[in-house]
């Protein structure tokens, strides 16, 4: 009974002439080529896409766009104690971008890391999962406002974030609308995000469009039972969402 195997690719053969050997039966098996390749995307960091990146799937734009993804805490960051992760008593700095075009508040602790998708990540040392992540992206609007109210957004924004699976509830605390420079329209969103990746935490988002860009900001901060956000470190979030504005 002949062999059944994978169909050989490639040239043929040659015969084996006078003086000239076959080459001996290899002892492995053939194997068939894998339908997958190594093309394959790589895995996302272990935090679930992050309020920013589910603002870009809310809105209408290319599905290509890079993700900002963020780390989660671990149970090592959780231990950290209250003096260490209040927010409230840090001196904020000037952060801008003349390039990318905007600028912000952001604590003068917090050093800015690469994070691929990000066109800006700060965190907190010894708690990534406290972090402020800017992105940006051209778009084909000329202002948020083509899309919807900031009502519209948030719930969009909402429905993403319980489509998750590591989601276990997310609930919109407040929705704004403000002027930034030049009169241009800058919505703000914050809310609450309970999930199975990062326990407990506050967002709080802004976006604007300027110059045919889409410019997304997302501050998390942890806002668990036992150590919830205090009213000082609010203060300082607000003071850094608010600060957020192009150039």
């Amino acid at each position: 009974m002949p062999l059944v195997g994978c169909p050989r690719r490639g040239p043929p053969l040659p015969l084996a002439g006078r003086g000239r050997r076959p080459p001996p039966a290899r002892a492995t098996s053939p194997k068939c080529e894998a339908s997958s390749s190594s093309s394959s995307p790589p895995l996302l960091t272990r935090r679930a896409v992050s309020a920013a990146s589910l603002l870009l799937a809310a809105v209408p734009f290319p599905s290509s766009w890079p993700q900002l993804a963020v780390a989660y805490a671990t149970e090592a960051d959780a231990e950290v104690t209250g003096e260490d992760r209040g927010a409230g008593d840090l001196e904020l700095e000037r952060y801008t971008d003349q390039d990318q075009g905007f600028t912000l508040l952001k604590p003068a602790s917090w050093p800015q890391v690469e994070k691929a998708g990000a066109t800006a990540l700060f965190q907190q040392e010894g708690k990534g999962s406290n972090n402020i992540g800017v992105v940006v992206n051209p778009v084909r609007l000329s202002s948020l406002t083509e899309f919807g109210t900031p009502q519209f957004v948030a719930d969009r924004l909402l429905q993403a974030e319980k489509k998750k699976e590591s989601t276990k509830s997310a609930e919109v605390i407040s929705v704004g609308e403000r002027s930034g420079h030049g009169g241009l329209t800058v919505y703000e969103i914050e809310y609450t995000l309970d999930s199975t990746r990062g326990g407990m935490k506050r967002i709080f988002s802004a976006a604007f469009v300027a110059s045919r860009k889409l410019y997304l900001l997302n501050i998390a901060y942890s806002d668990t039972q036992e150590m919830p956000l205090d009213s000082q470190t609010r203060s300082v979030l607000e003071q850094v969402l608010h600060s957020f504005d192009s150039v």
